[in-house]
């Protein structure tokens, strides 16, 4: 048994009560790349396919959601499965298992390492640009499917949140929004001189816990800031919860619900 800090488990986060360290067993297996049922990843490791909660009706928008550390697509799936909207189609893909050096180096679902929590730690910026290319890959999966760009909405967790605002405002893919819960922005230093013009009048939600004891409040309150220097900031919204840790709440649950239904309108 190993004392681990867990930083994004939406099972836990939705129906129970979020702890902070965890105890965790961790037994996956890895698949061999040209496997069936099987994608790759920015860091050239094969992944399982993503959990869907496919649209009610034809398919005109989609929302691609990224989970936190050491979770998996499926808790988030069946969380957007509870705010569907009919004409929408959630993608929850699943992290590639790698060693992850805050947790002294135990394998478990990382987007990218995590050296440390503090505002000043050290961070894997090769790691972060990969993982950005594997959801850009993602989202141009689903443009061939016939769902464009501008009716995708991405969105994630945590971990997963900090890669979907770095993926955002790096693409050159037009997207229609950006959910971030919960999460930090990554490669803040740096980042200006990477954003890209073609998202930014992009509408941004990002909501935080007021009682978060990983990711502190402040860590989002500094991001949101950041980026109303680098986009509109008449397009971003910034929402905190009181009492709430690093987990999500019924209300929070609702905003992104109205947010999606807002940016990714039906189509007549």
């Amino acid at each position: 048994m190993i004392k681990v800090i867990n930083i994004g488990c939406p099972l836990l986060t939705l129906k129970f009560a979020f702890v902070d360290i965890v105890t965790v067993t961790v037994l996956i297996s890895l698949v061999e790349c040209e496997a069936p049922g099987t994608f790759m990843c920015g860091n050239n490791m094969s992944v399982p396919l993503p959990a869907i909660v496919p649209a009610a009706r034809k398919a005109t928008a989609a929302v691609i959601f990224l989970h936190g550390l050491g979770d998996s697509g499926h808790g988030w799936a069946e969380a957007m499965a509870g705010i569907r909207t009919p004409h929408v189609k959630y993608i929850c893909p699943h992290a590639p298992v790698m060693p992850v050096t805050l947790n002294m180096n135990m394998a478990m679902p990382s987007w990218f390492d995590i050296i440390g929590l503090g505002p000043d730690a050290e961070e894997d910026e090769s790691g972060i640009k990969k993982a950005a290319e594997s959801i850009k890959a993602l989202i141009d999966q689903e443009v061939k499917n016939g769902i464009p760009a501008h009716r995708i909405i991405l969105g994630g967790f945590s971990q997963g949140g900090a890669l979907s605002l770095y993926t955002a405002l790096t693409t050159h893919q037009k997207l229609a929004g950006v959910v971030a819960l919960s999460c930090w922005l990554p490669l803040r230093k740096s980042l200006s001189q990477s954003v890209i013009s073609t998202n930014k009048d992009i509408s941004v939600l990002q909501c935080h816990g007021e009682a978060d004891p990983l990711v502190p409040l402040i860590f989002g309150r500094l991001s949101v800031e950041k980026l109303k220097t680098m986009l509109n900031p008449s397009n971003i919204t910034f929402k905190s919860y009181a009492s709430m840790p690093h987990s999500s709440c019924p209300e929070e649950m609702m905003d992104i619900k109205e947010f999606i239904e807002k940016q990714l309108p039906p189509l007549n």
